[in-house]
C-alpha cells in the first residue's frame, strides 16, 4: 500500500529546466583556451588544462564545481555554483575565483533552449561597463563546450576570450 507522500510524488522530475545541467555531474577533464588579451582586438591564446569535478547541491536545484585550472603562470582553484528558480524557470551562475576568495563575480542569468544554454550579465572590465555571455553547447553524455564572451557595446558585437571543452573521466 502507497503512502500519501509516494502516492502524490511524480515519477519523474518537472520539464522546466531544473535538470538542463544535470549532464555535467562527475568528474570531467578540461582544455582549456584563453584570449591572452581581452577587448583589444588580441589573436593569441593560451592553451592549457584542468579538471573540474562536479555535484548537485539543494535536492537538484543546484549544482557546484570545483575546479583547477592549470594556467601557464601556475595553477590556481575556482569553484561555481549555480542555482535553478523554478517560478523564473532561470539558472544563476556564479564564479568564485580561489586567488581572490572573497570576491564572488556578479552573478549570470540565464536558460537552455534546444540544447544551447546562454546566460548573460551586465559587468565592468578594466573600469568599462560590458555585457558578459555564457555560452554552453555541443552536450553529449561524454562531452560539453563553454564559451564566454564579453561585448563593449551592449551586446551587439562580441569577443569570445575563453572556450573550455570537457571530456568526462570515468
Amino acid at each position: 500500500m502507497q503512502t500519501q507522500s509516494t502516492a502524490s510524488r511524480p515519477d519523474k522530475k518537472p520539464a522546466d529546466g531544473r535538470t538542463d545541467f544535470d549532464f555535467f555531474h562527475g568528474r570531467w577533464a578540461v582544455s582549456h583556451r584563453r584570449l591572452r588579451t581581452r577587448l583589444a582586438d588580441d589573436t593569441n591564446w593560451d592553451m592549457f588544462g584542468g579538471t573540474c569535478d562536479v555535484r548537485p547541491i539543494l535536492g537538484g536545484l543546484g549544482n557546484v564545481d570545483d575546479n583547477v585550472i592549470e594556467l601557464p603562470g601556475g595553477a590556481y582553484r575556482a569553484a561555481t555554483v549555480r542555482t535553478f528558480d523554478p517560478a523564473t524557470k532561470q539558472w544563476s551562475i556564479w564564479w568564485i575565483d580561489g586567488r581572490n576568495p572573497l570576491t564572488i563575480d556578479v552573478p549570470m542569468r540565464g536558460s537552455f533552449e534546444d540544447g544551447v544554454g546562454t546566460f548573460l550579465c551586465d559587468d565592468v572590465f578594466e573600469g568599462r561597463p560590458i555585457r558578459v555571455r555564457f555560452l554552453w553547447s555541443g552536450i553529449t553524455e561524454k562531452s560539453a563546450r563553454w564559451e564566454q564572451a564579453f561585448s563593449p557595446d551592449g551586446g551587439k558585437t562580441w569577443e569570445t576570450n575563453w572556450i573550455m571543452e570537457f571530456a568526462r573521466q570515468a
